[in-house]
């Protein structure tokens, strides 16, 4: 997962009116690139990296990044993930792709097909109600993360570096060496995931990481619902009762602290620590030492 910085509101435009005109100006660059009409609402990505819009049967989605940082794993991930994940794995189609620099700013612009059915979780990806999703959307999912599993890859979602790094100083405790990596999503949240049908979306994360990164992950995002905190837990319980599951896990707590830390999501930081302390048997650092 990216380490972003904090704003009260996590998918939100950019501060900056010019920001905020820009990545208008260029969707709608992109927009006649393509030969669509974007006409829907817009969904701003994490501090305005991202914007997409409804463009008729299309979802367009525009990326930016300054002119000398494009590239890299979350540059193409999207367009990576359609062609390397198997079509058992639910996701939105992949039909188009075109990049420019305007000199200061770089932009993909991707054309993909437009889901239908909206995110389990609008506005970011704390859940902030108890879902009852049937047995067989969480069989869907178990389905769908197994799949990914086999899928072989270089593209490093998680790093060794990050967890010997870091792994200490949020969990209090000595940063394990991994040694069961897979292939997942790298960014499950309950806004990246519809009800029935499932279709996960947002894939330009993906990549290698610890086993149970992605169930912890999405785990501690639900950390402030106990019902459905409880439901992931008993149709997860093969993964994250393992050791390599429960090691995956605490990274994925370490990274939410890190971003908590910086003062997003003060409502689940709490439950963040009392869930890493149960797992370890030792008291996260105060959030005071998290933040230098």
């Amino acid at each position: 997962m990216t380490e972003p910085e904090a704003q009260e509101a996590v998918f939100a435009p950019p501060a900056e009116k010019s920001d905020r005109q820009r990545m208008r100006r260029a969707h709608r660059q992109a927009a006649q690139a393509f030969s669509v009409t974007a006409s829907g609402p817009e969904a701003w990505g994490w501090q305005g990296r991202t914007l997409g819009r409804r463009a008729g049967r299309w979802w367009l989605r525009l990326v930016s990044a300054p002119a000398d940082k494009r590239g890299g794993r979350l540059w193409d991930g999207t367009a990576a993930a359609d062609s390397a994940l198997p079509r058992s794995v639910p996701r939105p189609r992949l039909h188009d792709v075109t990049e420019w620099t305007d000199g200061t700013s770089a932009y993909r612009a991707e054309r993909s097909e437009y889901i239908a059915q909206p995110a389990i979780q609008a506005g970011g990806p704390v859940l902030t109600h108890d879902v009852d999703l049937p047995r067989s959307w969480w069989g869907d999912l178990r389905t769908a993360l197994a799949a990914t599993a086999t899928v072989p890859t270089d593209r490093q979602a998680v790093r060794q570096q990050w967890i010997d790094r870091n792994f200490t100083r949020f969990l209090g405790t000595p940063a394990p060496t991994i040694g069961s990596w897979t292939t997942g999503h790298g960014d499950l949240h309950w806004g990246n995931l519809t009800p029935e049908p499932l279709v996960i979306l947002d894939w330009e994360g993906w990549g290698l990481l610890p086993s149970g990164y992605d169930v912890g992950l999405l785990h501690a995002y639900t950390l402030t619902k106990p019902a459905t905190a409880a439901r992931i837990r008993s149709e997860f319980a093969h993964v994250l009762d393992t050791p390599e599951g429960r090691l995956g896990e605490l990274v994925a707590l370490a990274q939410l602290l890190q971003v908590t830390g910086r003062g997003a999501h003060p409502d689940l930081a709490p439950h963040l620590a009392r869930r890493a302390q149960h797992l370890t048997g030792t008291p996260v650092p105060a959030p005071t030492a998290m933040t230098s």
